[in-house]
């Protein structure tokens, strides 16, 4: 699987998030309960002060073992007033990182490209991961796939 190295700025996410692991038997049904929650339950039209409109699932504070992490879904915003408060704020680090740029399906083509990930041989800094959605189509999405390197 190809990719190229990019040093990304600082970026403010704002959205819904929730803990679960690569072990566990209901990771899908939470990832999937955070993005529908985040479109059908009214977040992305509720956070204020958004960068673009592509959605964010970043995963962030990793267990010793890199198996347990936080999903947070939601958007990158300019910045965090009282219009976003009620929901959580979590910053995606600068530094340097892996893009993998893909296209497909949402829900397979991403767990696809994440199995091709975790079994590759990159010196990850496990500080924050995630995906940009650059569209919402769900059978022909771009998205690209950032993993943060050391």
């Amino acid at each position: 699987m190809e990719y190229e190295i990019v040093n990304l700025k600082q970026k403010t996410l704002v959205g819904l998030s929730a803990r679960t692991s690569n072990d566990s038997l209901d990771m899908g049904n939470v990832i999937g309960g955070l993005w529908g929650n985040f479109y059908t339950g009214g977040i992305h039209e509720q956070i204020k002060n958004r960068v673009n409109e592509f959605a964010i699932g970043l995963y962030s504070d990793y267990t010793e073992d890199k198996k347990g992490y936080c999903i947070t879904v939601g958007n990158e915003v300019s910045n965090v007033d009282e219009n976003n408060k009620d929901l959580d704020v979590k910053i995606i680090p600068a530094g340097k990182y892996a893009k993998f740029s893909i296209c497909g399906n949402m829900v397979t083509a991403v767990a696809e490209a994440w199995q091709q990930i975790w079994d590759m041989d990159l010196d990850r800094s496990f500080t924050g991961d995630f995906e940009e959605y650059k569209n919402a189509e769900v059978e022909n999405a771009e998205i690209d796939i950032y993993v943060a390197l050391k």
